[in-house]
């Protein structure tokens, strides 16, 4: 019998850095091995850290049955010539503080990770879910001086898929049935799009009466923060790695996929110079098209609202690390 080992499955070939190996990074690194997409260096500061979680999730590797590798490390040498790179490393949020507390602690550590992560990774794709998302991903765009389309913000997937999972529980309905769409900052001042929001194709504006989808928009803005308020220690993780698998899934398969994400404005929208949520075809490039669906005057006001939030967090994180 021949064997023949030519065609090597495509996590061989293909590489994911995550930097920082706490409960969003170590569970995307397991959805990313466990769907076989790429192998995976999960980095860490903490000693040890990243080595543990890589031991655990390769000694489940005959029992879940993939072929990908995983590697902890505290070195950025290890990252080196990573096509895609994850960063989550920075400060979670604990029980009243908002996604814009963070600011100043996560500016320093994003600049940081950022910078170094790009020395031994030039031609990456870097996505952003670090909090306050849009602005660490306008600052990871500043830091690397990469190409806008190879820099994004993952947060309009989770938000949209919680969404998603408000309107299914409300009609008592499968969440497979519900498409759900939501644009603007990762933050109180998103914008939801009710009439983007399908059961089969049928738009919830004819399912819902107005006060339940005005409910449920104001749940899905403090949804982060109602899992934080019930964790008491930490925040979201399961959630958030699986809309970033998505997004990782995406490009590495270069699906071309239609997904909400924080992508680098250029007068689409009326917005410029800024990275916010809107929708994007993501592909093997990164952004490889941002879409302009039509708003009305107060879902556009309402973005831009969301925009002008997010500049004034960006002007004051660049400041904070020295940046004009």
């Amino acid at each position: 019998m021949t064997v023949s080992y030519n065609s090597l499955p495509p996590c061989q070939s293909l590489r994911v850095a995550i930097i920082g190996a706490g409960n969003v990074g170590r569970t995307l690194a397991q959805r990313i091995i466990q769907k076989n997409l790429a192998n995976v260096v999960l980095l860490d500061v903490i000693e040890g850290l990243p080595q543990g979680i890589a031991l655990d999730l390769t000694s489940a590797q005959g029992l879940e049955n993939y072929s990908c590798q995983v590697v902890g490390t505290n070195d950025y040498q290890e990252t080196a010539n990573a096509d895609l790179v994850v960063i989550t490393a920075g400060r979670g949020r604990t029980p009243g503080m908002s996604r814009d507390d963070l600011l100043a602690i996560n500016a320093k550590i994003v600049a940081d990770v950022a910078e170094k992560a790009f020395k031994y990774s030039p031609n990456a794709i870097f996505m952003v879910i670090t909090n306050p998302l849009d602005v660490m991903t306008y600052l990871t765009y500043k830091v690397t001086g990469l190409p806008a389309q190879r820099v994004m913000g993952m947060a309009g997937v989770l938000d949209s898929s919680r969404l998603q999972t408000f309107i299914a529980m409300e009609l008592g309905v499968s969440p497979a049935n519900v498409t759900a769409m939501v644009l603007g900052g990762h933050g109180d001042l998103m914008v939801p799009l009710p009439h983007y929001c399908t059961v089969n194709g049928i738009p919830i504006i004819e399912l819902l009466d107005s006060q339940t989808i005005n409910r449920l928009i104001e749940r899905t803005r403090n949804g982060g923060a109602e899992v934080v308020k019930l964790l008491k220690t930490g925040g979201a993780y399961y959630a958030p790695a699986s809309s970033a698998c998505i997004t990782v899934e995406t490009i590495i398969k270069n699906q071309s996929r239609l997904l909400p994400t924080a992508a680098y404005l250029q007068g689409e929208y009326g917005l410029n110079d800024i990275y916010i949520g809107v929708p994007c075809f993501l592909g093997c490039g990164g952004v490889q098209k941002i879409l302009e669906v039509k708003l009305t005057s107060e879902e556009q006001e309402a973005l831009h609202i969301s925009a002008n939030s997010v500049r004034k967090n960006v002007n004051l994180a660049l400041e904070s690390i020295g940046i004009k």
